[in-house]
Order: structure tokens, then C-alpha cells, then sequence
């Protein structure tokens, strides 16, 4: 913990000690240097937002448009909610089999798309008359804010140095990144709660053992970042791209996937991911960075003068209080017809109540087992406090929520040009005319999707547009499904840590400020273009070693068509 040095080095065995790479040379320096030039982040989107304008003008008065079959969201809810108003006299019937049939989650159909003008009477209607709307329908405002609530509670009372001490004590030194990072890589299942929870622990973590805390925040970062599409469960994510691919197989007439396609691919992936981003913390970033000077900080530290029984009795009321929440969350979730779980088959994967509630159930846990530790270690006193942490914890992202107010408009409106879409339309029909090897062309399948993932982010939204248009020409080639999904995954994830419309790298340069003041967006590229460019490559790798080697990428889930 603190001492009298005012610089801390990596423990032996972990990195090798050495200064930090001398003046501004290297490459990552000169990209950390220019992209900390760049203007704030909300003024950067304010320009973004006239640079769209001027291009949607432009394309526009040119007359751009596509034309393509898209898998279009069912209103599966309102058809159920018109039937009941009538009696439920309405049946869905299949007119190909002759029986009744369910409605479908998603349906095929050829749309086109024009470039609308940002500067025509709609688009300034549009600018005007959205821009509270955009704000409020920006979800992950309302997500920071409920995740930092336990968070800043459990902060505030002193349980979050508390576990990382313990852990620290109890765990050798050397096992706290292989922990966190695999732990980062797991996060998906819980979305958000990985960026909001695990990097700012990650970050603590590392400053407590002595190892620069920018390393951890990054390693954390790729992990929960680059690796989002692997996992060794079935996320909701996966739920998702399961319904838009079965739609368009469905409208197809051929057999739909089931929701473990991938299952084996992303075991496997997870612990390569986690393994490369191990490696790229250890020998590249902290490496690069050097020891850390405490002197940067810019929070208090009080690890000094801990009052070690205080914070045992704490430790022991946070874990009963850990338990009783738990019993509770089981009791809602376990039995038959239990509220967390789904109505429609009773299942508590995928996208049930349990699934869609994690991060409020995650936040919970953290403000349960703060009030308790700070009733334990008399650090926490009354509701009061814990209602003064959390107005604390969310007046320290007032610069945050302006960020994302910004970042919520400029979402909005570039969406409503449709410049994403006919950019994804056009790469999807450059491939789609390219006669190649199947290999070969879902190499420059991931290509596309690494490069468009820059300007339309999100694991669904791009597979919306391009499973109509990828999954009959693979097809075509014997491809199955299910190859093309881990293609996706593969292109998808890397650039998650990089693309300044990622929804949290805001977040990140705020937690960064806290080590480092003069931190920016060109302090968070840089730390993470090492682990994009090395965990897309040793991915890219084992997609081809599997693809070549034909192993199925789940359970009866071949490379090849009916293989």
C-alpha cells in the first residue's frame, strides 16, 4: 500500500522492471500525443455531428441510395396485444404446411435505403424536435448511473479497497491479471456491468500490488472490450443473433440454428483472448508505461492507517449480507414460474427477466454488501450517507453525462441519414460479388466487419443488415450458419476498444483521469491498439485453424452445410 516512495514497480515475475520507453518516441507515445490534441470529446462529436451534416447534404443532392433484404423486427408484442382485444379469435397460419404457426421474431424484406439530408427541412425538424428524445432513449445513461449507485456506495463505505486487499492478500501477486482478465472476458453475459465494475476494479488493483494502475484499467478493457463475443456460456447476445438468424433462415426455407452454435468456439476463444491480452498487459503495456508514480494520483489515498479489526467485522457483515441477497435472488429465479424467470418456456438464459435484470441485480449486491460492511466497520452511518455516497458518486460523472448527452445526438442522427446503413449495404455487396474460396472470402468478410464496427458498433445491429445478404451466398459455398457467426464474432469485437462511438470510452478516459490528469481519448488508444491488433490476429488464427480443420462450432453445429 502506501509508503514513503513515491513510485511503485511490478513485483518480480510479472514484468520485467525498466523505465518507461525515454521522451516521445515510439509509435503508441506519438499516437497517445496526437490523439490527446484532439478536442474534447463533446466538442468532437459537435463537429462530427456538422461533418454528417455536410456529407448526407452531399449524398443526398447526388440521389445515394441501396436496395437490399434486411431482417426486420416482428411487433410480436402488438399482434398478441391486438389478438387478446379481439378474443383471441386471430391464428397465425403457415399456408406452405397448412398448420397454425407462431410468430416470428424476425421477418425478411427488401427495403431500400436513401441517404437522408441532415440539412433539409426533415432533417432540421429531426434535429429539433428528437433532441430531448435521443437523450432519454440513450439507454446507457440510465446504466451508468444505476451501476455506479451500488458501486459508489460500496466505494464510499470502503469495501471496494477492503476486497481488493483481501484478495491481494490471499492470492499471489502474479495470479490477480490472469483473475481479472478471465473474469473481463465472462462480463458479457452480464453486458454493461463488466465496463462499469470490473475496469475501475482492475484499475485499483493493480495500484494496490504496486503495478501501474493504467495497465490494469487496459488489460480489463480489452478483455471485457475485444473479447465481448466470446464466452464460456450462452449470453444474451447470443440469444439475439440467434433470433435475426433463424429469421432469415426461416424466410429461406432452411434449417434454424440453435442457440449454442458457437458453444465450442467461444470456450476456446475465451481462453486464448484471455491468454493474449495477459501477454500484451505484461510485456507491451506495462512495459511501455513503467513504474507508476503515486504523485499522479488524482483521488485520495487512505490506504494508510487502516484499522485492520474494523475492517474484518465489516468484511464479515458484507458476506452475510452477500448470502441473505443471494438466498433472496435464488428464491426469485429457481423455482417453477419464479419472476425472474421467462414466461414464455420458463427458462432463465438467453433473454429472460434474470438476464435482462443482472446489472440492477449486480449494483444491488454492491449496495447491500457496502451498507453492511459500513455498519460492520462503522464507516457508514445511517441511510443518510449511503444516499450522500451516490449523490457523490454521480456528481463525479457530470462531465461523463455531458459527453454522452452529445454522443446521444450525434447516434441519433447519423443513424437517421442512413449513412451507416448504405455503408454497410455497399461492403456487403462489394464481398458478395467477389468470386473466391469460401476461406478467402470470409477473411475479407471479417475485414469488412472490423472496419465498419468504426461507424455502426453493437454486435446486433451490423448482423441485422448483413445476415439477409451473407448467410444464402455462404450457403451457396456449403458454408453453414454458423461459420459466418463466428466469422462475425471474430471481425466484430476487436474494435470495440477503439471506435470513439464506443458508448463507454468516455468512461474509461474518466476513470484514467483519476492516475493520470492529463489523460485523454489518445491515452485510451493507445494503451488499447496493442491488444486490438494482437487479439484480432491470434483470433483470425484459430478461425482458419477450425475452419481448416472442420470442427464444429458447437454442439451439431458443423463447418459445412449438412456436415
Amino acid at each position: 500500500m502506501a509508503d514513503d516512495d513515491s513510485t511503485t514497480s511490478a513485483p518480480d515475475g510479472d514484468v520485467a522492471d525498466g523505465p518507461a520507453e525515454s521522451g516521445n518516441k515510439g509509435f503508441l507515445n506519438w499516437i497517445e500525443r496526437v490523439g490527446n490534441k484532439v478536442p474534447n470529446p463533446t466538442i468532437m462529436f459537435l463537429y462530427l455531428i456538422g461533418l454528417i451534416a455536410v456529407i448526407s447534404a452531399v449524398l443526398s443532392w447526388a440521389g445515394v441510395s441501396v436496395t437490399d433484404e434486411v431482417a426486420t423486427p416482428v411487433a410480436a408484442d402488438q399482434v398478441g396485444q391486438l389478438n387478446d382485444q379481439f378474443g383471441s379469435q386471430w391464428v397465425i397460419w403457415d399456408t406452405a404446411n397448412g398448420e397454425p404457426a407462431d410468430v416470428p421474431e424476425y421477418v425478411v424484406e427488401t427495403r431500400t435505403f436513401a441517404v437522408q439530408n441532415l440539412l433539409s427541412i426533415e432533417g432540421l425538424r429531426f434535429f429539433f424536435s428528437s433532441f430531448v428524445d435521443n437523450f432519454a432513449g440513450f439507454s446507457v445513461v440510465a446504466t451508468v448511473l444505476i451501476a455506479m449507485a451500488g458501486v459508489g456506495v460500496a466505494e464510499h463505505a470502503g469495501l471496494m479497497g477492503a476486497l481488493i486487499r483481501r484478495v491481494v492478500k490471499v492470492a499471489p501477486p502474479r495470479w490477480l491479471a490472469p483473475i481479472l482478465l478471465f473474469v473481463g472476458v465472462l462480463s458479457s453475459v452480464a453486458t454493461d456491468a463488466g465496463y462499469l465494475i470490473l475496469v475501475p476494479l482492475a484499475a485499483t488493483a493493480f495500484l494496490t500490488v504496486g503495478r501501474h494502475p493504467l495497465a490494469g484499467l487496459a488489460g480489463a478493457f480489452a478483455a471485457v472490450g475485444a473479447a465481448f463475443g466470446a464466452n464460456l456460456i450462452i449470453t444474451p447476445s447470443d440469444s439475439m443473433l440467434t433470433e435475426v438468424t433463424n429469421g432469415v433462415l426461416i424466410a429461406a426455407g432452411m434449417e434454424p440454428v440453435q442457440v449454442t452454435h458457437n458453444l465450442f468456439f467461444g470456450i476456446v476463444s475465451t481462453f486464448l483472448l484471455t491468454f493474449v491480452a495477459l501477454l500484451v498487459t505484461m510485456f507491451v503495456t506495462e512495459k511501455r508505461l513503467g513504474a507508476y508514480d503515486r504523485a499522479e494520483l488524482t483521488v485520495v489515498d487512505d490506504s494508510a492507517g487502516i484499522d485492520h479489526g474494523a475492517e474484518a467485522r465489516g468484511l464479515k457483515f458484507s458476506g452475510f449480507a452477500l448470502l441473505g441477497f443471494a438466498v433472496v435472488i435464488l428464491a426469485l429465479t429457481l423455482p417453477p414460474g419464479a419472476p425472474l424467470r421467462a414466461t414464455s418456456d420458463g427458462d432463465v438464459g438467453g433473454t429472460s427477466p434474470f438476464m435482462a435484470s443482472l446489472v440492477f441485480i449486480i449494483s444491488l449486491a454492491f449496495l447491500v454488501c457496502g451498507v453492511a460492511y459500513g455498519a460492520g466497520a462503522k464507516t457508514l452511518r445511517g441511510g443518510s450517507e449511503a444516499v450522500a455516497a451516490i449523490a457523490k458518486t454521480f456528481g463525479s460523472l457530470g462531465g461523463l453525462l455531458v459527453m454522452f448527452l452529445m454522443i446521444a445526438q450525434f447516434i441519433a442522427l447519423f443513424n437517421w441519414t442512413n449513412l451507416p446503413t448504405v455503408a454497410a449495404i455497399s461492403a456487403a455487396e462489394a464481398l458478395q460479388q467477389a468470386s473466391v474460396p469460401a476461406i478467402v472470402l470470409l477473411l475479407a468478410f471479417i475485414v469488412v466487419i472490423l472496419i465498419l464496427d468504426f461507424i455502426l458498433p453493437g454486435l446486433v445491429p451490423k448482423w441485422v443488415i448483413f445476415a439477409p445478404v451473407f448467410i444464402p451466398i455462404f450457403a451457396s459455398l456449403d458454408v453453414a450458419p454458423q461459420t459466418l457467426l463466428a466469422a462475425y464474432r471474430v471481425g466484430d469485437s476487436p474494435v470495440n476498444v477503439l471506435t470513439p462511438l464506443m458508448v463507454y470510452l468516455p468512461f474509461m478516459v474518466t476513470v484514467a483521469q483519476r492516475y493520470k490528469k492529463d489523460a485523454g481519448i489518445g491515452t485510451i488508444i493507445a494503451l488499447m491498439l496493442p491488444y486490438a491488433m494482437w487479439m484480432l490476429i491470434s483470433w483470425v488464427v484459430l478461425f482458419v485453424v477450425w475452419f481448416l480443420l472442420g470442427i464444429p462450432w458447437g454442439p451439431g453445429s458443423p463447418v459445412q452445410m449438412g456436415g
